[in-house]
């Protein structure tokens, strides 16, 4: 592993952040555990063009984030998928589990966003740091914590970005299930990704039973997100191995929800991750790109991301792929050019 990558599921948290990762339809009443709003404290969202279905990761946080609006301008990108929402030690919500949901760059960017005619999904989650999902007790808990973030602003939606503890712990899968029924309760039509890492087959046994604990809950999952990258040995090129991934999930999806072929892809999606990845044998191309662009047009499927636009331009002389660029050559946003041709 080169710890100079960024993929959400490998690399270890940069000290100074505490958190790193590489980076539908209403769900049925809940009772007593459902989480009332608390009053708002941004402005609400407007309206905008472009779909929420094509929405990059940025990390405000790390790796030299470009300005928000330049990238809408440069690429025609609306939507961003932010990241990450973190603990604060506790059951309380905090980018990079330090800084305040309101009153910061953070609200800023998003009103920024908006300003120019986008919006923003809001990630919480990642490979390190703090957990909502482990430090909170219980689903209600938990539920609460997700309803502070949608709450500040205004969210049309929300991605559960599930690792490594919480992901191999089957009673904190149950606990994030259970707590997005609530929210799917609380919030009538906010969407909802649940977004995870992947075998070359589709998910493995963890990502199986979290999509089995959400249909046996009821939970009408927007989106069973996987990252198809850092599989440890593959074979043929990173835009077939996606395809493979992505068929394995949408038929773990349909066996689990009993939906058609075609209900089962519009409830999939795909977060991949641009150029080099923590893997010598990996390298995701412009290419590999297009070929997921294809079969995400092709089936309709429920969201085209990718981690993430930090790393969407070509290395200084001598630099390595990192937080702030893919390690291939490359134009400037490149890849977020193709994730911006996706409507859905």
């Amino acid at each position: 592993m080169n710890a100079a990558l960024p993929p959400r599921r490998l690399v270890p948290a940069l000290s100074a952040l505490g958190c790193l990762l590489l980076p539908l339809l209403a769900a049925a009443p809940q009772t007593a555990a459902a989480v009332a709003p608390t009053a708002p404290t941004a402005e609400a969202a407007p309206a905008v063009a472009g779909t929420m279905a094509a929405a990059p990761y940025e990390y405000l946080g790390w790796g030299n984030p470009q300005k928000p609006t330049d990238v809408m301008a440069a690429t025609g990108v609306k939507w961003f998928t932010l990241a990450f929402i973190l603990s604060d030690g506790g059951c309380n919500p905090k980018w990079d589990g330090s800084r305040a949901l309101t009153g910061g760059s953070d609200e800023s960017a998003i009103k920024s966003i908006r300003g120019a005619g986008g919006d923003v999904v809001v990630s919480v989650g990642g490979w390190s740091g703090n957990k909502l999902g482990e430090k909170c007790s219980s689903a209600s808990a938990l539920a609460g914590a997700y309803q502070k973030v949608i709450d500040a602003y205004h969210l049309k939606a929300l991605d559960i970005d599930i690792e490594d503890t919480e992901f191999s712990n089957a009673t904190v899968r149950q606990r994030v299930v259970s707590a997005l029924k609530i929210v799917k309760t609380s919030n009538p039509g906010i969407v909802t990704y649940v977004t995870m890492g992947t075998t070359t087959n589709g998910p493995d046994g963890n990502g199986k039973d979290l999509i089995n604990k959400g249909a046996a809950a009821g939970l009408a999952n927007d989106g069973w997100t996987i990252m198809p990258f850092d599989f440890q040995g593959h074979s043929g090129t990173m835009g077939a191995v996606t395809v493979s991934a992505l068929e394995g999930l949408k038929a773990a999806v349909k066996s689990a929800y009993g939906y058609s072929d075609d209900a089962a892809y519009r409830h999939i999606g795909v977060s991949s991750m641009n150029g080099k990845t923590d893997e010598s044998d990996e390298t995701v191309s412009t290419n590999d790109f297009q070929t997921i662009l294809g079969y995400a047009k092709q089936h309709h499927m429920a969201r085209f991301t990718f981690w993430a636009v930090n790393r969407d331009r070509q290395c200084g002389s001598g630099g390595d792929a990192g937080s702030s660029c893919s390690g291939i050559g490359q134009s400037p946003y490149a890849f977020t050019k193709i994730v911006a041709q996706y409507a859905g």
